[in-house]
Parts: C-alpha cells; structure tokens; sequence
C-alpha cells in the first residue's frame, strides 16, 4: 500500500490540496498543472480503495462530489510525514 501511494506522484499532491481545503476534483484539477480528471481519478480510487480517502456524494443537480481524509488516511498521512523528514535527515547527512 505504502508503495503504491508514495510511488503515484499525485497522491501526495491531492493529500496538500485536501489539507488546503480544495476538496472536489474540479478544483484540485484547476489548482494543479500537468493533473489530468482522469489520473486524478485513478490516484482518488487508489486512496480510497486503501481507506484513506472517502468519497461523498451529494445528492443535487449538477451533482457534486467531495473528497475527505478518514481517520485512518489521517494516521496514515502522519507516518509519511515522519518518512518524509527521516529523508531529510539522511540529505543532510550526506551533504
């Protein structure tokens, strides 16, 4: 799981827009050059599928759909964040 979310390069990107509050996928779409709707698809069924994203849908027209972290994707996020700063330590070292 661990691989398969750090290795998509738009997993990390969606979990910034989420933490800056942009949360429908037309928005992260807008926000982020070079994201296409339907890598942004396959990245959110990924996050999903593994339980760290929810999917919420509300029921109007034109429809809207939203995005949020559940409480496992939130510990989940912690451990990458404690990934990410172990990486730069070994940087520092090696500099």
């Amino acid at each position: 799981m661990v691989e398969t979310i750090y290795g998509c390069k738009w997993s990390l990107t969606v979990y910034q827009l989420l933490a800056n509050g942009i949360n429908r996928p037309g928005e992260m779409v807008r926000h982020v050059e070079g994201l296409t709707t339907k890598v942004l698809n396959e990245c959110l069924r990924k996050n999903i599928q593994f339980g760290i994203l929810e999917r919420i849908s509300y029921n109007e027209v034109p429809p809207r759909v939203e995005y949020k972290v559940t409480e496992f994707g939130t510990k989940f996020m912690r451990v990458l964040d404690e990934l990410e700063k172990l990486q730069n330590a070994i940087d520092c070292d090696f500099e």
